[in-house]
């Protein structure tokens, strides 16, 4: 491991927070105006197919690209497409053009980028971090961009009443520039063994392998089966609430602002308990916790009439993700193999850019013939009961066990 290692992961935690912060104030930008224009079930359905289809579509190649390739290059090439397309967005809207389609297609196009990005970036820190590092690491940089999801949709609000939405499109090109020039300039990490080498072997050749792998250890397997059960639940609470707010408390800017921020701030907490707690010593004990906690916080997001303790709710809600996300990505990085890390983030990956348009494509129509609250309840209790599934599976028990 590298003796810079700590200048090595500021440098990259640092990049990947200004390229996220400039992100997600366009995708807030995009689903603000898409909900409070629409105040469609159907059109929000149509916006999230077109931010997750695409990932899917790439998600298998994308993995195997991840281990065959330098992954720092990969990231740069990743967000060197999506920040040239946001700027070709932002022009057509300087000069007129406006069509709601095209805020689909930009989607689709950053949804691309993401796919490529995402097992990149999840295979490329267990390079530069100690293993023993991990947890306070993930759990710091869950921290930090849950600061970056508190100021993005404060500003993002206060830049869409001055400003036309094509300033927002201008700011994520700049915030990528910057990303972008950080990596290629000042972070020197060489590619791992495996991209060093002649690649010899076909690009499918490499993804069975990848899906033999997944087959062959039953941690990641089981694992992955419970994610994506899991992620088609969770689509409602995900993406219906702003369409729920705006119908049950009112269609205001502040308030869509208002639930991200809560959200946020619970996600930045959480984060930062998990980073000096480190969860209980078995790591599957801290994502049933999350779970059950989770599912009780999503059936009270159905039921409150209040809408101040329907943002304390979702600040709770915030404050248990980093117990599931933390530790479920630190197991997948201590018992993978480094050659099969991008394949495995990939199909990660996959399972969550499919379950949870699934979801939608499901629950969205749904929500335009009954009430947000109901699906929200049912979908609530399920996810609480998911979560006992976890302390019943000896195999997830077993790999969570802490290291002697």
């Amino acid at each position: 491991m590298n003796n810079n290692w700590i200048k090595n992961t500021i440098l990259f935690l640092g990049s990947q927070t200004i390229s996220l912060f400039g992100s997600s104030l366009v995708q807030y930008a995009i689903l603000w105006h898409i909900t409070l224009t629409t105040q469609s079930g159907m059109m929000m359905t149509i916006s999230i197919l077109c931010g997750f289809l695409p990932t899917l579509f790439i998600s298998p190649f994308a993995g195997v690209w991840a281990d065959r390739y330098n992954r720092k290059f990969l990231i740069i090439l990743a967000d060197s497409m999506i920040a040239s397309f946001t700027l070709i967005l932002a022009i057509l809207y300087l000069l007129g053009y406006e069509a709601l389609w095209l805020l689909f297609v930009i989607s689709a196009i950053r949804s691309f980028g993401s796919g490529v990005q995402s097992p990149a970036v999840g295979a490329f820190l267990p390079q530069i971090v100690p293993e023993d590092k991990l947890m306070k690491v993930n759990a710091t940089n869950g921290s930090i961009q849950s600061l970056i999801m508190l100021a993005s949709p404060m500003l993002g609000g206060a830049l869409l009443t001055v400003a036309p939405i094509e300033t927002i499109f201008f700011i994520d090109v700049i915030t990528a520039a910057i990303a972008i020039t950080t990596l290629f300039f000042f972070l020197h990490v060489p590619a791992h063994a495996k991209a060093r080498e002649k690649q010899e072997f076909s690009y499918f050749t490499d993804m069975k392998e990848g899906v033999a792998y997944i087959k062959g250890h039953d941690y990641v397997r089981h694992f992955f089966w419970f994610c994506a059960i899991f992620f088609f639940l969770a689509a409602p609470v995900a993406f219906l609430t702003p369409l729920q707010v705006t119908r049950s408390f009112g269609a205001d800017v502040w308030r869509l602002t208002a639930i991200e921020i809560a959200f946020a701030l619970g996600m930045m907490l959480g984060g930062i308990i998990i980073a000096y707690w480190g969860g209980f010593k078995n790591k599957i004990h801290t994502m049933t916790l999350s779970c059950l906690c989770l599912g009780f916080f999503t059936i009270a997001l159905g039921i409150v009439p209040y809408f101040p303790v329907y943002l304390l709710i979702m600040g709770l809600s915030g404050l248990v993700m980093p117990f599931f996300n933390t530790p479920s990505t630190v197991l997948l990085q201590e018992k993978v193999e480094e050659d099969f890390l991008g394949r495995v983030f990939g199909v990660l990956t996959m399972i969550a850019s499919s379950t949870m348009p699934l979801g939608m494509l499901f629950f969205g129509p749904l929500s335009d013939m009954i009430k947000i609250e109901w699906i929200l309840i049912v979908t609530g209790f399920l996810m609480f009961i998911q979560g006992f599934f976890l302390l019943g599976n000896h195999v997830l028990l077993e790999a969570g066990k802490a290291k002697a």
